[in-house]
């Protein structure tokens, strides 16, 4: 994604803040987000941390009562630095109804813990900073994509609609959507991306169904039904016999990598350790993203316990 780079002064930005959120309900929680409000949370030097901040504003009453039955009020107050992407609370009421009730229930609290997590990042990254990023990693573990054009800047699909409200651990940026990150792990992004029955199967003959689905976290280069058709006549049926498991576990354990690494990280390293313990080579050649020969199609799926990267062929060990 390419950006459109374009200068942002923390004084402008506070007056068009101004403006919107004076101007509609939506953008910045209501009425309760005034020029004043906004002029008094960008001020130069920050006497409040984050959640003290949030609270003086006035908008954030569901994010605080999410963060505190998240268990995150006190890191967010004591720790950091954090960036916090911070939906107003017009952006909690667009949400589906029920949806919050929902989540705040304490059998909820680890998917909510996720959530939360999805909108802050580790360090104090300014508005000037933010719009030179493509992506950035959140401590949910997945990214958020970012893109700054001449209209504004969108984190996933939310607006930013103010931003440097400055804390004393952190920055607030503040955004008019819920941003949601992936709630399925590795085998059910797979199972659902419905491109993949063939290395769904394999997995599960394997035994290795359970391994993808703990915490990891993996990055999975996986071959899509297409790339399981291309190998001879037979192969596939030969692997799922038991008496071939352990080479079946031998080669799909050569499509996985410890850790989460998306694919601008695989490609500057150049190549990975695989969890089976042979080495497989990420490069470009010919302009075209490639793990040994295979070529990968698509990049950067997020799982709650790790990334996936499609690719158009099997790859098998020496």
């Amino acid at each position: 994604m390419k950006l459109t780079t374009f200068a942002l002064s923390m004084t402008a930005l506070a007056g068009t803040a101004a403006a919107q959120c004076s101007s509609t309900s939506s953008a910045c929680g209501g009425e309760k987000m005034t020029a004043e409000t906004t002029a008094m949370m960008v001020a130069a030097e920050p006497t409040k941390n984050i959640v003290e901040t949030a609270v003086e504003a006035g908008s954030f009453d569901t994010l605080i009562a999410a963060a505190q039955a998240a268990g995150l009020a006190e890191t967010l107050s004591e720790g950091g630095p954090f960036t916090v992407f911070a939906p107003t609370d017009a952006a909690f009421a667009a949400l589906p109804a029920g949806t919050v009730d929902d989540l705040l229930k304490p059998e909820n609290k680890d998917l909510l813990r996720s959530i939360l997590l999805y909108h802050v990042v580790s360090g104090d990254v300014r508005a000037a900073d933010v719009v030179e990023l493509n992506t950035a990693d959140t401590l949910n573990g997945q990214r958020i994509s970012i893109d700054a054009s001449s209209t504004g800047v969108k984190v996933d699909n939310a607006n930013v609609a103010a931003t440097d409200v400055l804390a004393t651990n952190g920055t607030i940026h503040v955004i008019d959507r819920v941003i949601m990150p992936s709630t399925s792990d590795i085998i059910e992004t797979a199972v659902e991306a419905g491109s993949f029955s063939t290395l769904a199967a394999a997995i599960k003959a394997a035994g290795l169904v359970e391994t993808l689905q703990g915490d990891g976290p993996f990055t999975v280069f996986a071959p899509t039904d297409e790339a399981f058709a291309k190998l001879p006549a037979g192969t596939v049926e030969t692997l799922l016999k038991t008496e071939n498991l352990d080479q079946l576990r031998s080669i799909l354990t050569y499509h996985v990598v410890p850790g989460r690494i998306y694919s601008d990280l695989a490609l500057d390293a150049g190549s990975a350790t695989t969890v089976q313990g042979s080495t497989i080579s990420i490069e470009v050649k010919n302009g075209t993203p490639m793990v040994n020969s295979a070529e990968i199609i698509s990049t950067d799926l997020d799982t709650t316990n790790g990334v996936i990267h499609v690719i158009d062929s099997v790859l098998i060990p020496e």
